[in-house]
């Protein structure tokens, strides 16, 4: 059996007394795609944000590709390099264009040359479908557009596995869709993918596994088609009633 590319062993987070994740076990399989689901305050973010280190762990381990990223050895360089992460709200460098944004952490992370920085950042910014805004600063493009300029500087680390925090959020009802075809194509193309989201129509279209986090904890997990349509855990059943989310067509 392959081994997976990313494990979770008894993920745990508190601050204080506050325990926001209370033991997490997860194995991801390479190429697969996981939505997390859930109330606000579930610890679906905090999760997120443990896996790559931008959150310290209070306990357990995590293993990127056979090699264990916990502890005071881990190489946040090398974690961030292969766990590449979009966010809520876009960060990119105001002054800086789409392509000095995509082109920033080839540069001074990999080291690549300007000019194999430059080719790299090109061909992704196509990739999200902006080739025509690499000359244009954050400023002058729409939320999305931004959006997808952020998956392009994460994709240019060439990273193993992609995480993605409720990153449709803050967009204007009619951008999200851009955002989300960008994703599922990356989906498509077999990229390993852990998805915070309340667009449960993408879940159900993308998502190899469903996990339904709440109060810190996996309570429930399954294919798409399974939890939301019969979900055996009534916390999940009475949050998944609570939205309104796009069934696919018959």
């Amino acid at each position: 059996m392959t081994a997976p590319i990313l494990r979770v062993a008894d993920l745990h987070k508190s601050y204080g007394d506050l325990a926001v994740l209370r033991g997490i076990d997860l194995d991801v399989a390479k190429g697969e795609v996981i939505v997390l689901i859930g109330p606000s305050g579930s610890g679906k973010s905090t999760f997120l944000r443990c896996l790559n280190r931008l959150e310290e762990p209070s306990r357990g381990t995590i293993v990127l590709d056979g090699v264990e990223v916990t502890g005071p050895r881990g190489d946040l360089h090398r974690i961030r390099r292969h766990m590449g992460m979009v966010f809520q709200h876009f960060n990119l460098f105001p002054h800086m264009t789409a392509l000095q944004n995509v082109m920033e952490g080839p540069r001074t992370v990999l080291g690549l040359p300007r000019e194999q920085a430059r080719e790299r950042a090109r061909r992704l910014l196509a990739k999200v479908h902006l080739a025509d805004k690499a000359d244009s600063k954050p400023a002058s493009l729409s939320g999305g557009q931004q959006q997808r300029v952020a998956i392009a500087r994460a994709l240019a680390m060439d990273p193993k596995v992609m995480l993605f925090d409720e990153v449709t959020s803050a967009l204007d009802p009619e951008l999200v869709g851009e955002v989300l075809t960008v994703m599922k194509q990356l989906a498509d193309e077999g990229m390993t993918m852990l998805v915070v989201t309340h667009e449960m129509g993408f879940g159900r279209r993308v998502a190899d596994r469903v996990l339904m986090f709440d109060d810190g904890r996996v309570i429930e997990q399954g294919p798409p088609e399974q939890l939301f349509t019969s979900a055996t855990h009534e916390r999940t059943r009475r949050f998944l009633q609570q939205l309104e989310w796009e069934r696919d067509p018959p």
